[in-house]
């Protein structure tokens, strides 16, 4: 319940601070004297956006707070806890909006941010946002008051967190899928570029070896003569060179105990004796080894042709480029491979998440419709009650896409005049006629929703009357067991008050501020009387009012 609500340098007000309290709490005054501006004051600690021109005086900062006692609403206990916020007796919501436009939001003293101040006020004080700021027309309001009654809270979140599974896992179906239709016309091109590398079957430099080879083999005649040259002088000539350096060795051992370098000298020299054997050794053997081969000459030459073919195919110039090619291939076609398992793995996810939304949309169509019959037949008798005899509300459920509320186009159809033709409210309901029919549903819906506050900011335009009569028995029926709010400019409306709270404009240092008080019982009779009758009001219209105060 809003118990105070405290405004200071909003608009046209100053200061001033409401302490309301249970039942209906009716708000008169005239025209233009700021009730609506004390709407829109509670209007922004329920979160509604501000800028600096809301600023009375542009060099001061505008506060508004709202003082709640907290009722056992799960949501709220569960909003504190999950926040991190103290729990105590009474919410304080305090909005600050300095003179550069920049606001602070608190919840108990405690700093947070808008969308927190939104989420819970919508449990303190909702009827004005959830539904008041919706159009009676539109189909989201429609759906919010069918779910209302078949109280589908638990059911709806539960489904909407399984659409938005359903959802995101189907937008990544897509995107594989046309990842994968895309893989699909390069995957035959890339399999053959594969098998042909596979195929070639290259060693790590070979093609750069193979070029060697060919070298060695298109001049071996030449390089045998050279190799068995050099051979035949370090050993088969009749002074082999290995033999001679031998000999030096020989010569040069008796004379290092004349000097101590020739000792190291001469194992020098007995090295170079040793390695020039072990060259003429290998050279032995590589010319033996060395043939004119024509055979291997054509296998090296083909080899070397394919291996050339697809150096030049794909643009690069090495064994090794080649290999790391036909790498990066086998890695695509192992992507392909495992996008397939993916895919098929996402396709399985999505098929079951959208059997479950299925499942979970049927349930909630099952519930609306299992209210609806029951909803409009409620309804309709409200609507005589407040002056529509012979108006009747029908309500039709049909298939939808499926989506985040489930698989409903829910249609409220209005007939004024039970001349059977039903039309969609839009079309055919006076402003009057759709005061009385959103009265007549919010009556309804707040019954089946935990709100301790409900606001009504001139809900009883287009009416007067018995009809006006009836609103307020309404209003005043419901504010047994919640707190009401309302703007009111009906004295019918305005005499069911349990307090009665007057706005008008005082001249304050040559400025026009609004200001608000508290009526007592004469004061309330000659204010209903002022409505009934004007600013001087009749003998007779003074006895109306007290009459209908009393009543």
């Amino acid at each position: 319940m809003l118990q105070r609500l405290h405004i200071q340098n909003y608009a046209i007000i100053d200061e001033l601070s409401v302490d309301f309290a249970g039942g209906l709490n009716i708000i008169t005054g005239e025209t233009g004297a700021g009730k609506s501006i004390l709407m829109g004051a509670l209007n922004l600690i329920l979160g509604q956006r501000a800028d600096s021109s809301v600023l009375m005086d542009a060099q001061k900062k505008c506060t508004v707070e709202g003082v709640f006692s907290l009722s056992q609403n799960q949501f709220i206990l569960d909003f504190f806890n999950r926040h991190d916020l103290d729990i105590e007796a009474e919410v304080v919501i305090r909005r600050e909006i300095n003179a550069n436009g920049k606001s602070r939001s608190f919840i108990n003293d405690t700093p947070v941010n808008l969308s927190q101040v939104k989420q819970l006020s919508v449990h303190l004080v909702d009827l004005h946002q959830q539904f008041d700021t919706l159009d009676i027309n539109t189909e989201e309001f429609q759906l919010a008051v069918l779910d209302a009654m078949a109280q589908n809270h638990t059911q709806l979140e539960q489904h909407g967190k399984l659409f938005q599974e359903y959802t995101t896992v189907r937008h990544e179906l897509l995107a594989l899928q046309e990842a994968q239709d895309k893989a699909n016309k390069e995957l035959d091109y890339h399999r053959f570029l594969f098998e042909e590398l596979e195929a070639l079957n290259l060693k790590e430099n070979e093609l750069e070896q193979l070029d060697a080879e060919l070298k060695m083999l298109s001049d071996a005649e030449n390089i045998k003569q050279q190799l068995s040259a050099i051979y035949f002088v370090l050993n088969n000539t009749d002074q082999p060179l290995v033999q001679q350096v031998k000999s030096l060795h020989q010569k040069l051992k008796p004379l290092q105990e004349y000097h101590l370098s020739i000792g190291a000298l001469a194992e020098r020299l007995l090295g170079v004796t040793i390695e020039m054997k072990d060259i003429a050794e290998d050279l032995e053997a590589i010319e033996s080894n060395i043939r004119y081969d024509a055979e291997r000459i054509q296998v090296v030459n083909d080899r070397i042709a394919a291996g050339y073919k697809l150096l030049k195919k794909h643009g690069v110039n090495s064994t090794s480029a080649l290999l790391k090619i036909q790498e990066e291939l086998q890695q695509n076609l192992n992507s392909y491979s495992n996008a397939e398992v993916q895919l098929a793995l996402l396709e399985e996810t999505t098929s079951r998440l959208l059997a479950a939304c299925n499942e979970s949309s049927t349930i909630l169509t099952d519930r609306r419709k299992s209210v609806v019959d029951d909803f409009v037949k409620k309804v309709n008798a409200l609507l005589v009650q407040v002056g529509m005899p012979n108006a009747r509300l029908k309500i039709n459920i049909t298939p939808a896409p499926l989506r985040e509320t489930g698989a409903d186009r829910i249609d409220f159809l209005f007939d004024a005049n039970k001349s059977g033709k039903f039309k969609a409210l839009g079309k055919v309901a006076s402003g009057g006629e759709l005061s009385r029919l959103m009265l007549s549903m919010k009556s309804l819906v707040a019954s089946r929703l935990e709100l301790p506050t409900l606001i009504f900011d001139e809900i009883d335009t287009g009416i007067s009357g018995e009809a006006a009569r009836q609103v307020g028995i309404i209003m005043k029926a419901l504010a047994e067991h919640h707190q009401l709010i309302a703007i009111t400019h009906q004295p019918q409306i305005a005499a069911k008050a349990s307090t009665h709270f007057f706005v008008y404009k005082e001249i304050q240092n040559d400025k026009i501020k609004t200001a608000i008080r508290t009526l007592n019982t004469n004061e309330r009779i000659v204010t209903i009387a002022q409505m009934l009758s004007g600013e001087k009001p009749s003998a007779a219209a003074l006895e109306n009012a007290r009459e209908m105060v009393s009543n």
